[in-house]
């Protein structure tokens, strides 16, 4: 693998080495190994290197798992409207988001940042969840890119993963960010409300994860509200 990847790096631009490099800083050995046999096999990845079309407003999208399976349907969605990049990381947690914000929102301008920080927050002590969710709402607004916040999507059903992550989790996660992004008039886009009717369908089975009809759906949503935004 280290020779394919030497290979592989030798006829990249600088810009997309410099990028490749900031991959293999963050994205930890569960997430980079999936990330380089993806590129061997020639698949396209939520994580890869897009040159600008400068014409175009920039989006950078921010979350965890469930938003790296979106990334791609927003991407799609928004080809030649909008130049969608996402976080160099499964961006976990608040916690996570206060010591690594500043790496995932690199020296460029963006326009409009999507951002969603809950299911590895089913944990996190309310007060502490709320605290450091208005830290990070604060430092993403020094940007002076539009934010838009994603709610956090379903739990799955009752018995199949309560252990992991519970329906009274989410809900309290959902309703500390909904007071927040109400009083400071930071858009949503409801992913929860989307998929739970829907969630037998398309979320996988025993899993917070979802299939690629589910991420597709999401795309697709999170694209129009995007769109509207960097209208505006």
């Amino acid at each position: 693998m280290l020779e394919r990847e030497a290979k592989r790096k030798a006829a990249m631009s600088p810009e997309q080495l410099a990028w490749e490099e900031m991959l293999e800083a963050n994205l930890g050995n569960f997430y980079l190994p999936g990330y380089y046999k993806d590129k061997d096999a020639g698949r396209e990845t939520a994580w890869d290197y897009l040159k600008d079309d400068p014409s175009l407003p920039r989006l950078l999208i921010i979350g965890d798992s469930i938003s790296r399976g979106y990334t791609l349907a927003v991407r799609h969605a928004l080809t030649g409207k909008v130049n969608v990049h996402r976080a160099p990381a499964n961006c976990g947690p608040t916690a996570s988001g206060l010591r690594n914000l500043d790496t995932w929102l690199g020296q460029g301008r963006w326009d409009v940042i999507t951002w969603n920080f809950g299911i590895h927050d089913r944990r996190t002590d309310p007060a502490i969840y709320h605290s450091n969710l208005e830290t990070l709402m604060q430092r993403l607004r020094k940007t002076g890119a539009k934010l838009i916040w994603v709610r956090t999507t379903p739990a799955p059903p009752p018995g199949n993963l309560e252990s992991k992550f519970t329906d009274q989790q989410c809900e309290r996660v959902n309703s500390i960010a909904d007071a927040m992004m109400k009083t400071n008039g930071i858009p949503e886009v409801d992913l929860y409300g989307l998929m739970k009717p829907e969630l037998h369908d398309l979320q996988g089975p025993s899993d917070v994860h979802f299939k690629a009809a589910g991420y597709e759906i999401m795309g697709q949503e999170i694209a129009k509200v995007v769109l509207e935004e960097a209208r505006k």
